[in-house]
Order: structure tokens, then C-alpha cells, then sequence
């Protein structure tokens, strides 16, 4: 029998002094990966839920294993909710991660050796879209398509190269692209050339929920996510696809790829399309844009860095560093001595190595739910300009230290 005395800070106080430096360093620091998000202590709570000892292969009425008639209502609000956030005709909630959802989208429409189209990972795509060293790009014969000279994405180029190559699929979707994706007119041409249409929003749902960012749901095949970034749920992923794919999609989960899903993340992903659904989420996702429009105008035209594509129109922008003389790497550590977290990130035709970089990545997620409105976000910028400039001063570290504490306190990440 286990007691409620059993907690984890006596069963074992050497991982839980990890787990407290962790929530110290994630109040004291001002973090700006895109990635990364707060969940609501909600989420939190569902996802420590004891759901957690139970086995549930299969779907909602078909499982593989008794006493799943609780799981089932959790796993089903979670269906219901997201379909409904997304206008989608069915969902699939069990992915275990974005990559595991995209994973499952080439084993439902793609044999190996099939070709499939997706933007470069060197031009802002992401590594699970055909990057060499990804499965995606072993298993598959890999088309990539990027930007033009205004690095917006190359329409045209995108369209030439899917008449000439035929792909089984065409991917469309970023890891590190800052500006509105045209999903309509993939669309058309993926229909044209015969193939299945597939959109990776993972970085941009939250947008897309809230109305800020065009939905793909109504233009392509199937729809892939993960729930934390800008969604704010828990680590994990879905896919959405038309009625004619859920068949295909969820053989593909299951299985095809996975075995018992965590039910407790499931019902963490419930919540937090929940709280998606709210007025305060669109109210918030409104905030994360301006707020990164705010950091790359200041970065941009006050400070004079590069903004790669010259403007944002999302939570996330690239800075090209080279007029400082710095790499990606050397930035991203002398902003991390003053307690503010961002990525090195390869920005267009990088001459760098990909573990190096010549640029970071800025977002605005996760600052925005802290509470920071414009006005914070001027300031940050400022802050990541002068460590810019002097990346190597501990004197210059020590005074953003001092800034960055006053922010957090004013505005900690989970109150009383």
C-alpha cells in the first residue's frame, strides 16, 4: 500500500532537487525557445492523475483491455474538443510526440521509396519533412523545396517541382519560418499532381485555434500537431484528418507504431483544448503575435540586426547575427548567462555548421503567458541587443541579470 508520506521529495531527494532547480531556473529566466510553453497547473494536474496505471490499447469501445470505460470518456472528450477547435472531421489524440503523429502519416499514405515533398530543413523546415538523417528522409525519395531571395517561401518553385516529380505527398509546415503559409494554394497543386496533402502546424496551432493564423484543416488531407508549443498543452501529439483517412491514420497509430497510449497525457490534452476553446486563449495568442512583432521591430530597426524574411507575422522570428561577428552558438550562451533562453538556429544559405549556426530563434509563447504585454517585450529586446553587443562582458550579463530578475518576479509564472 502507498502512502500519501511516500512523496517524491522523500522517495527520492536527489531528483527532486533537479525537478526544484528546474522550476527555479524556469521562474528566474525569461524564456523565448518557440517551442516551449507553460501549462495551466490544470493540465499539470491531469497529466500526475493516476490515469497513469492504465493500459488502453485500441480506440474508445475497442480496446484490448478490460476496465477502460473511464479512460474512454477522457480519450473521447479529448477527440470531441479538438475536432471542434479545429473544424476537423476526425482526430486521433494518442500520438506520443509530433514526430510519432508525422511518423504515422508516411506509414498510412507512403511505401518506401516513395517521393515526398517538404520544405528544407536548412530553409526552416522541419527534420521529420525528409532531413537526411531522419526516417523520413532514409525511407524516402525526399524533394525539398525553400524560399525565394525575399526568403518567403518559393511558391513557384514549390509548384514547378511538384509537376515535374509527382510526389505520393507534399508536406507544408516550419519549424523556423515567421510569415503566413499559403495552405490553399499547396493545396491545388497537390491536387493537381495527385498527391495526399499533408500540414504539419505544429508551431502555429495555437495561432490557428485562436483565429490568428489561416486554418489548413479545410485544405488538406490530414493534419498533424503537437499539443505543447503554442497550444500550451502537455508534451505530446494528434492528427486530424478527413473522415475518408481516419481508418488509415489510426492503423497507423495503432498498430502500426504504438502500443498502450498514456491516457494521462491524453486527458492533460483534453484540458488544455479547453482552455484553447476560451476567450482568455485568443486574448492571449492576440498578445503573442504583437508581442513578437514588437522584439524583431526593436531587434530589427532600433538595434540594427537582421530579421530573417524582415518582419513576423506569428510567435516566432530568426535574428541573423553575423554583422555582430557571433555565432549561434556563442549567442545562445552569453544570452543564457543573463538568464535569457533562446536557440541557436541556422538562418538561409547558413556558411555555418548546423551545431554552430549563424543565427537564434526567437519566440514569444511562453513569455506572453507570463503575463508580458509590448512593453516588456521592448524592453527584452533591448536586453538581448546589449548582450549582443557585448556577449563576452560579465559586467553587461551582470545589469540584464538584474533587469531579467525584476521582470520575472513582477510577473512570476505560476502565483499564489
Amino acid at each position: 500500500m502507498f502512502s500519501a508520506k511516500d512523496t517524491l521529495a522523500n522517495v527520492d531527494p536527489e531528483l527532486w532537487q533537479a525537478i526544484t532547480a528546474e522550476n527555479q531556473r524556469q521562474e528566474d529566466h525569461i524564456e523565448l525557445i518557440a517551442s516551449e510553453n507553460y501549462v495551466s497547473t490544470a493540465v499539470m494536474e491531469a497529466q500526475g492523475s493516476q490515469l497513469t496505471n492504465k493500459y488502453a490499447e485500441g480506440y474508445p469501445g475497442k480496446r484490448y483491455y478490460g476496465g477502460c470505460e473511464h479512460v474512454d470518456v477522457a480519450e473521447q472528450i479529448a477527440i470531441d474538443r479538438i475536432k471542434a477547435l479545429f473544424g476537423a472531421d476526425a482526430a486521433n489524440v494518442q500520438p506520443n510526440s509530433g514526430s510519432q503523429a508525422n511518423q504515422a502519416v508516411l506509414m498510412a499514405f507512403c511505401k518506401p521509396g516513395d517521393t515526398i515533398m517538404g520544405m528544407s530543413l536548412a530553409e526552416g523546415g522541419h527534420l521529420t519533412h525528409g532531413m537526411p538523417l531522419n526516417m523520413s528522409g532514409k525511407w524516402f525519395n525526399v524533394v525539398s523545396y525553400g524560399l525565394n531571395e525575399k526568403e518567403e517561401i518559393d511558391y513557384d518553385r514549390m509548384e514547378a517541382l511538384a509537376r515535374e516529380h509527382k510526389p505520393r505527398l507534399i508536406v507544408a509546415g516550419a519549424s523556423a519560418y515567421a510569415l503566413r503559409i499559403d495552405f490553399e494554394r499547396f493545396a491545388k497543386i497537390a491536387k493537381e499532381v495527385g498527391a495526399i496533402f499533408w500540414v504539419d502546424m505544429a508551431h502555429y496551432a495555437g495561432l490557428i485555434a485562436a483565429g490568428f493564423y489561416p486554418n489548413p484543416v479545410p485544405f488538406a488531407d490530414v493534419v498533424t500537431t503537437t499539443t505543447h508549443k503554442t497550444l500550451r498543452g502537455p508534451r505530446g501529439g494528434v492528427v486530424l484528418m478527413k473522415a475518408e483517412h481516419e481508418k488509415a491514420i489510426n492503423s497507423a497509430i495503432f498498430p502500426g507504431l504504438q502500443g498502450g497510449p498514456l491516457m494521462h497525457v491524453i486527458a492533460a490534452k483534453a484540458v488544455a483544448f479547453k482552455e484553447a476553446a476560451s476567450p482568455e486563449f485568443k486574448r492571449y495568442q492576440e498578445q503573442v503575435i504583437m508581442n513578437a512583432r514588437v522584439m524583431a521591430r526593436v531587434l530589427g530597426e532600433e538595434r540594427g540586426l537582421r530579421i530573417v524574411s524582415g518582419r513576423t507575422e506569428s510567435h516566432v522570428f530568426l535574428v541573423d547575427l553575423r554583422s555582430k561577428n557571433i555565432t549561434g552558438k556563442e549567442a545562445e550562451a552569453a544570452l543564457g548567462r543573463a538568464h535569457i533562453t533562446v536557440n541557436k538556429n541556422g538562418i538561409p544559405n547558413d556558411p555555418q555548421k548546423p551545431f554552430v549556426t549563424s543565427g537564434i530563434r526567437i519566440g514569444s509563447p511562453a513569455m506572453t503567458t507570463r503575463g508580458f504585454t509590448e512593453i516588456e517585450s521592448e524592453t527584452i529586446a533591448h536586453l538581448i541587443a546589449d548582450v549582443l553587443d557585448a556577449p563576452n562582458d560579465e559586467a553587461v550579463a551582470a545589469k540584464v541579470r538584474e533587469k531579467v530578475s525584476a521582470l520575472c518576479k513582477k510577473f512570476p509564472v505560476y502565483g499564489a
